[in-house]
């Protein structure tokens, strides 16, 4: 998931050597329901074994209804709310006081959210913020000074179809690297400008309304011809792109080159001056070329269309991309293609969430608050605790493994010994020293912001990762595994109902936040991140034969993903979303094995009719539980890695045995497979 931290939850049931009954705490009441599921969610007129998610959540699913700036909702998004809320309570402590000392944290915070809010500014502001970003626009008159806007698309927050970035080097993840990719595009996908289906053709023309529109404010005149010229040059760069699936390809994604080979092999373009632009000032001895065959012909696209569509081109890509910092009228105008045509929104989120997500450029200014708030040392220790219990329960189902040979697992072992797991927040904040944030200048703070997020990249050329660094803010609802780490990482923000509850069942906690714990730990054994070792380093640990069991397996299961359809003709891609779905399908397998380890040979009780395994196939389902316009639904299906959640939920336990143990699951109901064909990797 790019998606979680946790003593006292020992003591219900998360660790194995606990001894004690798993039943709940004494007197201890979930959040959620009577054991930490609310079985009120449950639509019981539908069999398990038809539809588990509608099932488990079929009632909730009828009676939420979609508020307006809503594109989808679920488990994630209520506690991205929540998290929201607490911040929002932070900052407007801050908002409140006039003893803050200048070039605080505290200060920029409160400053930076301020200058957001200020609609009346900002209207009467209109386009003029962004004069000096056109302006440089309009004086393009070669193709040196293109190239040094294509260099500072990032600082100026424009868009280019070539750029470069700097990463970890996946085969020696002790040092950075400059990569090389392609981008450029303003439609969400390739597949926008090609695909004849109606409502691909409908969001083609209002696109084309779109471009219009903001060239309009941007000043340029006979703006339709211009669009025209535009949408026809994004579509030239689409057409070179690679598909999203090749892109996952960890082996066809590396390619290094000195720059030397660069220049010759990607000729009559000045890479030297792309980079200079971009802060890099001098040319690196080293860079991976992501995707090549993209890369050259996209130069080619670059050399041969005239300055003055590249010129339209850029102005229409600042005005869109700053349109949420400018007035209302050019707000709303972006606002109606990129939330409502897009993504299905009738309105707005409201201004004050708008405001909080803008605090994300100095994130750990809010995080360190946020944590002395609401992430105690009790709930890091209990996560530390049931990390380890999911890292035993990955080796023991690797020993049972009848595919994978001794040599392999040895080495899979290794692995997973050395997972780093981080939990909460990291052991250094950022230092903001270098961010400049002013009461009533939102575009200036905007661009101080931006200008630390470059130079922040730019320091590491050279130097030696730190391992410790985060890449995620604690109150961040989500988690994430870095293969050139081998870590795994869980914010504090993720950990709370309905992923964790103190006082929930364990069987809860296990199939709901060991769940989560186990996708995570489960992409660093996916079809890319097997692809690096213990040491993080992409190299090919397993023997041939092994690695050709595993990618039958991984066939079986982008097969399966291929069939699932939300809308008419428009499926989950399979290979798109293949890591994700082994990640979904290894974490519940170890976090099962992880409960049944718990119970210390014992049967859980049964709370309110049900099993301990039924409840924890039920607390799995219940973070998933999920609703989506069909716009957003479209998006998830071509840009998103993660299938759509009801097939995270029904997807996976199809595949498990212990599923349909636990809820009698039989031949004739609709999630059957035949156990022949159940896919079990993890």
């Amino acid at each position: 998931m790019k998606h979680l931290p946790s003593l006292l939850a020992i003591a219900v049931g998360l660790a194995f050597s606990a001894g004690a009954s798993p039943a709940l705490a004494a007197g201890a009441k979930p959040q959620l329901g009577s054991f930490g599921v609310e079985l009120a969610n449950r639509d019981t007129s539908v069999k398990p074994g038809d539809d588990f998610d509608r099932y488990a959540n079929g009632a909730w699913s009828d009676s939420y209804a979609l508020k307006d700036y809503e594109t989808r909702y679920g488990s994630f998004n209520a506690l991205s709310d929540r998290a929201e809320e607490q911040t929002r309570a932070i900052v407007e402590e801050l908002l409140a006081r006039k003893d803050l000392k200048p070039g605080s944290n505290e200060q920029k915070v409160r400053d930076y959210y301020a200058s957001y809010m200020n609609k009346a500014a900002r209207d009467a502001a209109g386009i003029k913020p962004l004069l000096p970003t056109l302006q440089r626009i309009e004086r393009i008159d070669s193709l040196a000074k293109l190239t040094a806007a294509f260099g500072s698309a990032s600082m100026d927050g424009t868009a280019t179809p070539v750029g470069a970035g700097i990463t970890l080097d996946r085969k020696d993840p002790n040092r950075y690297l400059v990569s090389i990719g392609v981008g450029g595009l303003g439609l969400p996908d390739k597949d926008f400008y090609v695909n004849p289906a109606p409502r691909f053709v409908q969001i083609r023309a209002a696109y084309l309304e779109h471009v219009q529109k903001m060239l309009g404010f941007a000043g340029v005149q006979d703006a339709k011809a211009r669009a025209e010229a535009i949408v026809a040059l994004e579509a030239e760069i689409a057409s070179k792109h690679w598909d999203r699936a090749q892109l996952r390809d960890r082996d066809r994604t590396y390619n290094l080159r000195t720059f030397a080979q660069l220049q010759q092999e990607f000729p009559g373009y000045d890479w030297a001056a792309h980079f200079a632009a971009s802060g890099i000032t001098k040319p690196p001895a080293e860079v991976n070329v992501s995707t090549p065959s993209a890369v050259l012909p996209l130069l080619d696209v670059i050399a041969k269309t005239p300055l003055n569509v590249w010129r339209d081109y850029l102005s229409f890509h600042a005005v869109r991309n700053h349109a949420p910092l400018l007035s209302t009228g050019i707000d709303e105008a972006a606002f109606a293609f990129n939330g409502g045509v897009l993504q299905g929104q009738k309105a707005q989120r409201e201004a004050w969430k708008r405001g909080i997500a803008q605090l994300n450029g100095i994130g750990d200014a809010v995080g360190q608050v946020y944590v002395a708030r609401h992430f105690k040392p009790e709930a890091k220790a209990a996560m530390d605790t049931l990390v380890e219990n999911l890292r035993k329960a990955l080796r023991l189902n690797i020993q049972k493994l009848d595919w994978m040979g001794e040599a392999t697992k040895a080495e899979a072992y290794r692995k997973l010994e050395t997972f780093n797991p981080k939990i909460g927040y990291p052991k250094k904040w950022r230092d903001y020293a270098g961010v400049n944030i002013v009461a009533d200048d939102l575009m200036a703070n905007v661009l101080s912001v931006r200008r630390y997020a470059i130079n922040d990249q730019l320091r590491r050329l050279g130097t030696k990762p730190d391992r410790d660094e985060w890449f995620m803010t604690p109150q961040t609802v989500n988690a994430y595994y870095n293969a050139s780490f081998n870590e795994i990482v869980f914010p504090a923000g993720i950990l709370q109902p309905p992923f964790f509850d103190l006082n929930a069942d364990p069987a809860v906690n296990y199939g709901a936040i060991g769940g989560v714990i186990g996708h995570e730990m489960g992409h660093g054994f996916d079809d890319q991140g097997s692809k690096s070792d213990y040491a993080g380093i992409q190299r090919n640990w397993w023997t041939d034969e092994d690695r050709a069991r595993f990618e039958a397996r991984t066939k079986a299961l982008v097969a399966q993903y291929n069939s699932y359809c939300p809308l008419p003709n428009q499926c989950v891609n399979g290979q798109l979303a293949l890591g994700e779905n082994i990640g979904d399908l290894g974490g519940l397998s170890m976090a099962y094995t992880a409960y049944r380890l718990s119970l210390n040979g014992k049967e859980a009780p049964v709370i309110d009719g049900l099993t301990g395994d039924q409840r924890f196939f039920l607390a799995w389902a219940q973070v998933w539980k999920s609703k989506y316009r069909d716009e957003a639904m479209l998006n998830q299906l071509k840009v998103g890695p993660h299938s759509p959640p009801t097939f995270r939920v029904n997807g996976p336990l199809r595949n498990l045995d212990e599923w349909y143990r636990a809820f009698d699951v039989k031949p004739g109901d609709k999630l059957y497979l035949p156990p022949e064909q159940r896919v079990r990797i993890w």
